[in-house]
């Protein structure tokens, strides 16, 4: 089986963005969100977290490891296979998919997912662009987005965000990890400590 930490966390965090849909009033999915995002299509790039994990496991299974954790996903892969015009894009065509009925099209996505997740042996590898990653490891890089973009979601909404503290407190280890493989250990600890502000810009994504 799976590292059941990685996949109780990723279920957890679905079933939190899930929960949030739910609750956006029908006037409010073309609002603004973030960047160039509304409501709809920062939804639907949420959703592509559950749904990336669902197509890389229909696929074939890479021969070795060579994305070593989470955050060599972030630090060392992220950059090398994301196009920010293109994820824009993608996200406006998943808030399309989301349809009339966002909460059932993510729930049955999920549902899909996780029964998938539960075939899986403890070191099933998924291929990203070629590259393996242990899917545990990768679980841990859908937590980390689907936490962030509830949150978004949330605060765009104005709807309470209901992410589990062991989902926020995974993403902000994996983002405190991130920061540090990239040298920046210190400007984020000083800032968490209180002693100085984070650099004008400042992010690990």
């Amino acid at each position: 089986m799976v590292s059941v930490t990685s996949a109780i966390l990723f279920s957890r965090a679905a079933e939190s963005f899930i929960a949030l849909l739910g609750s956006i009033g029908d006037d409010q999915w073309e609002s603004p969100a973030l960047g160039v995002w509304n409501v709809r299509s920062l939804a639907g790039h949420t959703a592509r977290a559950i749904l990336t994990v669902e197509n890389y496991l229909n696929q074939d299974e890479p021969g070795e490891v060579t994305i070593a954790s989470a955050t060599d996903y972030y630090t060392a892969v992220y950059a090398q296979v994301t196009d920010p015009p293109a994820v824009a894009a993608r996200g406006v065509e998943a808030g399309i998919w989301l349809g009339d009925n966002p909460v059932d099209q993510v729930f049955q996505a999920l549902e899909r997912t996780t029964s998938l997740i539960d075939e899986q042996p403890g070191n099933r590898i998924v291929s990203i662009g070629g590259m393996g990653i242990l899917l545990s490891e990768y679980l841990r890089t859908r937590v980390f987005e689907l936490t962030v973009h509830t949150v978004d979601l949330s605060k765009a909404t104005g709807v309470p965000h209901t992410v589990p503290d062991a989902a926020i407190e995974d993403a902000l280890a994996l983002a405190a990890s991130i920061a540090a493989s990239r040298g920046n250990a210190v400007d984020v600890l000083f800032a968490l400590t209180g002693r100085s502000p984070l650099p004008e810009g400042f992010s690990v994504v």
